[in-house]
């Protein structure tokens, strides 16, 4: 089966810019980082069977504003909803802000400053 992470990082690259956002889609924090990015990693999930998996996704979408981010993040959400192959795509929790600060990214840190934004969302496939 796929990676997961790999699967939706890539789609959702081609959709971003297929409605006019030229946003990096990534697995891992860049260092350094840019302004504006959207982070997707795996928190966890479970096998279905040998050959279907149901992982659980974190979709961070950074921007230099909580407005930027909320926008990104709004498109993101319903970019995935209509992910094709994809069956039972469910959300755990809604959007929320979480500020790129100390202790969560640590000043300095690659994807933390005291200024950044960054909005939050779950969305496991």
């Amino acid at each position: 089966m796929p990676d997961a992470v790999a699967v939706v990082t890539a789609y959702l690259r081609d959709a971003l810019t297929a409605h006019g956002q030229l946003v990096p889609v990534v697995s891992r924090v860049p260092s350094p980082r840019p302004p504006t990015f959207v982070r997707v990693r795996r928190l966890g999930g479970v096998q279905q069977t040998p050959v279907s998996d149901r992982p659980r996704l974190d979709v961070h979408c950074w921007a230099e504003s909580e407005s930027a981010a909320h926008d990104l993040a709004a498109l993101c959400r319903a970019l995935l909803g209509d992910i094709p192959g994809v069956r039972g795509c469910q959300e755990c929790n809604p959007e929320i802000f979480l500020p790129a600060q100390d202790p969560y990214f640590g000043a300095g840190a690659p994807g933390g400053n005291q200024d950044g934004h960054e909005q939050l969302r779950n969305h496991p496939h």
